[in-house]
């Protein structure tokens, strides 16, 4: 039996940000869970915290982690770069983490948490929510039973908008230190259900350019990247944050041997082709709609499936929906297209005209 079978499990979370709150409204939403803590490094005041009066609140995680000895997980929803040094201090305090994309900024990092993790006998929870959305199930559970036959190619594309409405210059976003890129930030999602319905990638070529972020970002807007799959077929992704006023799609489109499919939409969220030899479409369950953050958008609101998950894996009733391994290859396969990037001297930039 497990430790925590008749228990609820204490969850804390450290960053309150809008990915914060959306994890603490989650967990507080679960019959299973209580939530005993949260952290941020402002003002209480500044967090936009009504909605959790009552809850414990600190200034660092060493103070909440010292200070709510019972917490048993730890939602890391920090600035991507403090993604690792969090999620290590929480594992040395032996907790359970839930950490948001991306695990880590780096595949070194990446590995250590792994290694802590291993070390003192903890679960680390990778926060890649997009798998739970119908589309992306189906499309796994499709090319896993060889539906489409070989794969020839793959074309994922990314084409948001993410303009001074979202780089205010008054947070991390933006920064090569605590955001680390376009690729971790905004599309990390995409990449992952990539990895995990096609495998490993190799053979990366890739151009970047900066259009028109010169004055919000340390990094690339744009990016066409091409390579091929380990498991055979080839493939690349084609993204930008500079699409005018809103998001226009996140798409993948497979053509194999058997027939093609695209899952398209503006977060990957419809079944817009599926042709296949032999099969028939089956009727899908709506996907959840994104999350809304007021001038822009991001991925599914599947959230709460993450605390299921989480609570159902402590409880012994269910395995993880995303491992720390697979949070390291996603880190990892950006990294390697970021090597890339760096290689091109000078970078591609445009100014406004």
């Amino acid at each position: 039996m497990s430790n925590y079978e008749n228990k609820k499990i204490k969850f804390a979370v450290i960053g309150s940000g809008h990915i914060g709150k959306r994890h603490a409204e989650m967990i507080r939403r679960n019959d299973e869970a209580e939530l005993v803590g949260l952290c941020d490094i402002r003002p209480k005041s500044e967090c936009g915290l009504d909605a959790f009066e009552g809850v414990p609140f600190f200034n660092s995680a060493e103070e909440m982690l010292k200070s709510v000895p019972e917490i048993d997980v730890v939602n890391v929803c920090s600035p991507n770069g403090l993604h690792a040094e969090h999620s290590l201090i929480a594992l040395a305090n032996h907790k359970h983490v839930v950490c948001e994309k991306p695990m880590a900024i780096t595949k070194a990092d990446c590995e250590k948490i792994i290694y802590k993790a291993l070390q003192v006998s903890r679960n680390v929870f990778g926060v890649m929510q997009n798998r739970y959305s119908p589309p992306s199930a189906w499309l796994k559970s499709v090319i896993d039973q060889n539906k489409v036959g070989d794969i020839y190619m793959v074309q994922l594309n990314c084409f948001w908008n993410r303009d001074e409405r979202y780089y205010t210059g008054k947070n991390w976003k933006g920064s090569s230190d605590l955001d680390g890129g376009t690729l971790f930030t905004q599309f990390s999602h995409f990449i992952d259900i990539m990895y995990w319905v096609f495998g490993d990638i190799t053979d990366i070529n890739g151009v970047f350019a900066d259009f028109n972020h010169q004055n919000n970002t340390s990094f690339e807007d744009s990016g066409i990247v091409n390579f091929r799959f380990v498991n055979g077929g080839m493939g690349c992704i084609n993204y930008s944050t500079s699409v005018y006023d809103k998001n226009l799609e996140s798409s993948i489109t497979v053509i194999g041997s058997k027939g093609s499919i695209k899952v398209g939409g503006q977060y990957m969220n419809e079944v817009e082709y599926c042709h296949i030899k032999d099969y028939e479409m089956p009727v899908l369950p709506p996907a959840n709609p994104a999350n809304d953050y007021g001038h822009y958008k991001g991925s599914a609101a599947n959230h709460h499936y993450i605390i299921e998950n989480v609570i159902d894996v402590l409880k012994g009733r269910n395995i993880m929906t995303t491992n720390a391994l697979e949070g390291l290859k996603v880190v990892e396969i950006i990294e390697r297209i970021y090597a890339l990037r760096k290689l091109q001297k000078p970078e591609i930039r445009y100014s406004n005209v």
